[in-house]
């Protein structure tokens, strides 16, 4: 089913009534021009947890709502319309879905914290300038009853204000191999880590994390040692469709934004938007929007129904939101002229935002060859 049910088109409506009122555009500039050291408001952070925004993928019994992936997505399309600023991404998803697949109490413990807003778990992943989990060589190495930790994490979304990191380790093969990977829960205060905070092009931030010698226990590795690879990619296409949601409600809004602008201007005597070739961009345009919209409310619901299938439209979903995204964003700002071309405007926050979101957890070119795989080409 591609329609949403009443509470989710709720959900959806507060969360644009919320969002427009204290997250908009107008205070992403604020925290981007203020220089803000955390990049979003803490304040605002607390009160969408008070919302049940944090816990939305979060299990009753630890504090969440587990309104699934389908509300998590909804939820995206509408900060990506405002372009909100939150730890959502990196905790409320990425973190969140992870944890729930700790078997140690004393993991699974940061649920509530982190449903509550009071905690941010941010994911560890890549550590270079693509997204490649396979070719991990940050290294784990048992000794006794300990792993120690040694390499370097870049790119952690929101590592720069984490309580604690889920980590992607070898802990045995070769950086590239898709076995030998484990999963560590790893404190920000722990001895051995350092965090230095990374800027992007989408005034948002993240963190290069070192971890030199960190030790951790053993027994409290997320999943088995050795054998988190499909938990990681669990993760991770949770990620992708919370991403692919976020990119398809920036398609939309910069969409609107330029339709809006071509009723308006006007050039020899008519609104450019009478003028036919125009239009014809503008038509294609709508309609790849609303594939990709179906995309994600298809990979959405197919997690959220424990179908096998949810990896491969996970991709898919990541591929066409990012395609139209990035069409979407480019058409605003040549379609709006000169201006679009200005910081005056919203429209070249929307683009640099899309790039981002396109290219983390993998870009379309990438999702499009994981499809191929996964289909068996």
């Amino acid at each position: 089913m591609l329609a949403y049910t009443d509470d989710e088109v709720m959900l959806a409506r507060s969360a644009d009534d919320f969002l427009a009122r204290f997250a908009s555009t107008k205070h992403l500039r604020r925290l981007r021009d203020g220089r803000d050291d955390t990049g979003f408001d803490r304040g605002v952070w607390h009160e969408m947890a008070r919302l049940g925004y944090a816990g939305v993928l979060v299990d009753e019994a630890h504090g969440g709502s587990a309104f699934g992936h389908v509300g998590a997505g909804l939820l995206c399309a509408s900060f990506g319309r405002h372009l909100s600023t939150s730890p959502f991404l990196s905790s409320a998803v990425l973190g969140a879905t992870a944890l729930r697949s700790a078997l140690a109490s004393a993991q699974r413990c940061w649920l509530p914290r982190i449903a509550e807003g009071e905690a941010i778990v941010a994911l560890a992943v890549d550590e270079g300038r693509r997204h490649a989990p396979a070719s991990t060589a940050l290294s784990a190495e048992r000794s006794g009853e300990v792993h120690v930790l040694r390499g370097e994490k870049t790119l952690v979304v929101d590592g720069h204000v984490a309580d604690a990191f889920v980590v992607l380790a070898r802990t045995s093969g070769r950086p590239g191999d898709a076995a030998g990977l484990s999963l560590f829960l790893v404190e920000a205060d722990r001895p051995g880590v350092s965090v230095r905070r990374q800027d992007m092009i989408d005034s948002r931030n993240a963190a290069r994390v070192t971890f030199d010698g960190v030790r951790v226990a053993t027994d409290t590795a997320i999943g088995p040692v050795d054998g988190a690879g499909p938990i990681i990619d669990d993760v991770l296409d949770a990620g992708r469709i919370a991403l692919a949601a976020e990119l398809v409600g920036i398609a939309r809004e910069a969409f609107e934004r330029t339709v809006t602008y071509l009723k308006r201007r006007r050039q020899f005597g008519h609104a450019i938007g009478s003028f036919q070739a125009l239009q014809h961009r503008a038509a294609q345009l709508h309609g790849q929007i609303e594939l990709a919209q179906s995309t994600v409310v298809k990979a959405a619901r197919l997690r959220d129904l424990g179908d096998p299938r949810a990896a491969l439209f996970a991709s898919v979903a990541k591929a066409k939101a990012g395609d139209a995204a990035e069409r979407a964003t480019d058409e605003a700002v040549q379609m709006h002229g000169g201006i679009g071309m200005t910081d005056e405007l919203d429209v070249g926050l929307y683009l640099k935002r899309a790039r981002v979101a396109g290219t983390l957890l993998g870009d379309r070119h990438l999702h499009a060859d994981r499809v191929a795989t996964l289909l068996g080409f």
